[in-house]
């Protein structure tokens, strides 16, 4: 049975994922084009870290990132790699997605890299109703990176 449950930044598992998580993100992004939070950035305040766990074993993460009173943002989503292909993201993508709409937000938006290694990330969060759309926040466009965007306020958003 699968839990997600608040990070806990003590336990040694889940820094080994995010250390795990972070250098894939600059082995595969060009430099200055990795926006994943790390250890501190996911201790902030609008920052709630979520973890997804399988007795003791940790499967994947992912963080939804307060952007103002009406949207969020879904931040370092990562699946362990021994558990790749077996619905961990889509739990926790779920989970976020269900966080945000308990909060009364209208908006989830998220920015990711393209290229082959963010292919089966892309195609979750399209498959659960994101659209490609402009940049948000204070990231800019760049021929690398892409945003994406879920309406909350529609019924069926988010939806499998």
């Amino acid at each position: 049975m699968t839990t997600i449950k608040l990070a806990d930044f003590d336990d040694e598992r889940v820094k080994a994922l995010l250390t795990r998580h972070l250098e894939g993100m600059h082995a595969n992004s060009p430099p200055g084009h990795v926006f994943a939070l790390d250890w501190s950035g996911l201790q902030q305040p609008e920052v709630t870290f979520y973890t997804l766990w399988e007795g003791e074993e940790l499967l994947g993460f992912g963080a939804l990132k307060k952007i103002d009173a009406t949207s969020g943002e879904i931040k370092s989503m990562r699946t362990a790699d021994e558990h790749l292909r077996k619905g961990v993201a889509a739990a926790i993508l779920d989970h976020i997605i269900a966080q945000a709409r308990k909060r009364g937000y209208t908006r989830l938006s998220l920015e990711t890299g393209s290229g082959v290694s963010f292919e089966p990330a892309l195609a979750l969060y399209r498959k659960r109703g994101f659209t490609n759309g402009g940049a948000f926040g204070a990231y800019l466009q760049s021929e690398f990176n892409q945003f994406l965007h879920l309406d909350l306020a529609s019924t069926d958003a988010g939806t499998k």
